[in-house]
This record gives structure tokens, C-alpha cells and sequence, in this order.
């Protein structure tokens, strides 16, 4: 039905599948009654009425803001709203958010694969709010798919007329929360050392902001509470979807620390490795979920939440079914989809208690990572037209050196996977950049 069928049929299936969700969503326990924008709100008037950000506590709880002083100043005009407003305003972001998000990666698909796209994008915002990452990003009230889209819009840019505007977004995140700012590190290490530049200066002005507004504050942040780690929970917390959280469920008796070290340095090999062969690959979509994840896995804290940056990977690895030709690897690539996407929808880690030691709870209760950590590892990445995998090196070079007749000009443009360019890439090639040498 996504080619074929009327427009009937199209709008009373997705009807159905949003009601559906809506069904799902409102019987589902853990609605976090917005907490998170309640720690925004009443940072912002304690900041206006006292000059101080990280001594506010929520009252009831032991949690304060634990963001750099420049996302305080973005979050000022709230103090101009009710707090219903206040919700109304955070829910409609992280709405318009999740929508340019899913048009960024949803319709490429839909474009190459001659899908009817509306009705893509509508049963793809079905499975995207059922995602436990989704819920609570909205019901906590959090932050994290703005970030996402800021991020999202460099890779938008690039090779567009606005090429120029590259690492702004990427830039801005980071400054509002630091685990963004591995992708300045992606830029640099994808070589784009324009777009690296523009993020590093974007992010240092912006932080520069803060300490115009409030360097009392951002003389705290940057010297004594970004290092105080007991503000943001402990490490155990089943919410902690990090390297670190599993690493601490394991027990208090093991070198914490010094396994999370090695730990991260290892996911960040891999990372860099996959990273380097998604940009030879010209596969930009999979290079910026491979940092996505990256981000998450070696992050301290990860809340479950923050794993929305698992989005785009989902996304990659839902592509890889569709062009997949071989049944075999096609079955296997469907069944991992369905089974992260159940285990992504689930909410399972929020069955297992904290304190057990087995190992059920302990896969259970990390689920999230371990998903994460098989996404980074094993995440397909598109190949190109030029590089078909089962020939030798040597023909493969030898297909990139000799020209197309101009009659098959169109076959090139329709390469597997139905890409619209010849390099196989969503997005146009960086200017300036070479193809990556074969064999």
C-alpha cells in the first residue's frame, strides 16, 4: 500500500494506526508529568530572582539543572509564561522537532522508493511516538530532540547553497549540552574542516554568551558543578542506559572507573572506524547515527530519554531491509529490525529491580545499551554504486576510472537501492571533496 492503493484505503489504515498508538500511549504506565521542564521553569525564576542557577533544587526531589549556563540563557523566556503555557510550548517543539527530524529521513526513502510519502510519514510517526526514548523525551519534557535537529540540519546543508551555515547547529547543541560535541570530532574526523571550525567557534561564542549573562554562574558550572556527578544521579540508576550504568550495575566490589575508560576508548575505536568507512561510503545518514551512538554509549549519564539520538540508526537499518536482495541476509536484517524495534518500544529495563545481581536483570535492565552497542557494531552501511562488494579491488578501480556511455546515464542515476545520485548518497557530495580511492 505504500506504492499501490487508493487514497481511501491509505487514510482509513493510518486512521486506524493512530488511533492505535494514541490507545497505547494513554494506557501505558511512566508519564513523568513533566518534570524536567518543571526543574527549566523553576530555574529560570530562581536565576531572575536570585542570580543563581545550580543551588536551585526542585522542591521534593534532589534534582537541579545540571546544563551549561547558555542553556539557561535559552530557556529565559519561559519566566514570560504560566506554567501550562510552559508545557504547551515544550511539547510543541519537541513536536516540530520529531516532524522535520522524520521528513529529513523518511522522505529520501520514500522519494527513491516511489512511495506514497504522506502515508510513509504518517506510519513512520506512528512507530517513532511509540518508542519508549520518544515518551519520555516528551512527557519528562526534555530537550534532546531539539538537539537532534540541530544537529541534523549541518548534514542538511551540506553540499546546499547554505553550505557555509555547517557546524552552526552542531555548534549550538553542544553548548546547551556537551555530549553533542562529539560531533565536532565527527567533522574533523569526516574532514570537514570548514564545517569542525564554525561548530568550535560557534560553540565557544555561545558559551562566551553565558558568561556575559551570568559569569558567577558560569565560573561555578565550568570550574565545580559539571565535575560533581552526584547531582545527576547515581550510575545504577536502570534509567542510566550508558557504559557506565552497566558498568555499575555489574556491582560495587569492580573498577568502575577504569572499565568505563577502557570501555569508551574501545566503543570510540569502533566508532572511528565505522565513521571513516560510512564517509568513504559517502553514506552520511549512517556516519551521523554512528556518532549518535557513540554519544550515548560513552556519555557518564544516559537516561533513557537521551537515546532518542538512536532514531536515525533505526532508521538506516529499516533502509538496509528494503534494499537487501539476498532472502537470507534480507530475513536475518528483518528480524533484528522488528526485534529492536520491540525491545526500543518495550520500556523492558524499567521491569528489573536496581539492586539485582542475575543475569536477566542485568541484560534486562541494559537493554538499551546493549542495542545501542550492536547498532554501533554492526549497523549496515550503504555501499556504493562504484564499490560493488563481491568484485575485486581491481575491477571495481577499474569501474570507477572508465566512462559511462551517455545511453547509460540514466542506469547510473537509478543504481541499487534507487539513489537519485551517483555516488549512492542521499545528500550531494562535499564540495571539493575527491572520491575515496577503491580497493
Amino acid at each position: 500500500m505504500l506504492k499501490r492503493g487508493s487514497t481511501t484505503a491509505r487514510i482509513a489504515v493510518l486512521t486506524l494506526a493512530v488511533l492505535a498508538t494514541a490507545v497505547v500511549l494513554a494506557v501505558i504506565p511512566g508519564h513523568r508529568g513533566w518534570f524536567d521542564v518543571g526543574v527549566y521553569y523553576g530555574t529560570v525564576r530562581h536565576w531572575i530572582d536570585t542570580g543563581q542557577i545550580y543551588d536551585y533544587v526542585r522542591p521534593g526531589t534532589v534534582y537541579g539543572f545540571t546544563y551549561p549556563p547558555f542553556a539557561a540563557v535559552c530557556m529565559l523566556p519561559m519566566r514570560l509564561f504560566g506554567w501550562h503555557p510552559a508545557v504547551a510550548v515544550s511539547v510543541a517543539l519537541s513536536a516540530a522537532a520529531t516532524a522535520l527530524l522524520l521528513y529529513w529521513l523518511v522522505d529520501p526513502i520514500a522519494r527513491r522508493r516511489d512511495w506514497c510519502r504522506w502515508y510513509a510519514f504518517g506510519l513512520a510517526a506512528c512507530l517513532c511516538a511509540l518508542t519508549n526514548p520518544v515518551r519520555d523525551t516528551f512527557s519528562f519534557g526534555q530537550v534532546n530532540l531539539l538537539l537532534v535537529a540541530l544537529v541534523f540540519t549541518d548534514r542538511q546543508l551540506v553540499g546546499s547553497r547554505w553550505s557555509f551555515l555547517v557546524g552552526i547547529g552542531t555548534g549550538l547543541a553542544a553548548a546547551i549540552k556537551l555530549t553533542p560535541a562529539l560531533f565536532i570530532v565527527h567533522l574533523l574526523i569526516t574532514r570537514q574542516w570548514r564545517a569542525a571550525a564554525t561548530a568550535t567557534a560557534t560553540a565557544l561564542a555561545a558559551t562566551g554568551v553565558g558568561f556575559l549573562i551570568g559569569p558567577q554562574v558560569s565560573r561555578q558550572f565550568w570550574t565545580a558543578t559539571l565535575w560533581d556527578t552526584d547531582r545527576v544521579g547515581g550510575f545504577a540508576n536502570m534509567s542510566n542506559q550508558s557504559l557506565q550504568g552497566l558498568i555499575a550495575r555489574l556491582g560495587p566490589q569492580l573498577p568502575g572507573r577504569s572499565l568505563w575508560v577502557a570501555a569508551s576508548l574501545a566503543v570510540l575505536a569502533v566508532w572511528a572506524y565505522r565513521l571513516r568507512r560510512a564517509d568513504r561510503a559517502h553514506d552520511s545518514l549512517a556516519a551521523y547515527s554512528l556518532t549518535g551512538l557513540a554519544c550515548c554509549l560513552v556519555s557518564p549519564i544516559t537516561w533513557v530519554h537521551h537515546l532518542v539520538w538512536m532514531l536515525p540508526g533505526l532508521v538506516v537499518l529499516a533502509d538496509a531491509v528494503l534494499n537487501v536482495r539476498r532472502t537470507a541476509r534480507r530475513r536475518v536484517l528483518l528480524t533484528a529490525t522488528w526485534l529492536i524495534q520491540l525491545v526500543v518500544c518495550s520500556g523492558m529495563v524499567w521491569l528489573w529491580r536496581p539492586d539485582g545481581r542475575s543475569l536477566g536483570t542485568l541484560l534486562g535492565g541494559s537493554a538499551y545499551v546493549l542495542v545501542t552497542v550492536a547498532l554501533l557494531i554492526a549497523m549496515p552501511i550503504r555501499q556504493r554504486p562504484e564499490e560493488p562488494a563481491a568484485e575485486p579491488a581491481s575491477v571495481a578501480r577499474t569501474a570507477v576510472l572508465v566512462p559511462l556511455p551517455a545511453e547509460a546515464a540514466p542506469a547510473s542515476a537509478a543504481a541499487p537501492g534507487g539513489l537519485g545520485t551517483p555516488d549512492g548518497s542521499d545528500r550531494p557530495r562535499r564540495p571539493g571533496k575527491r572520491p575515496a580511492a577503491v580497493g
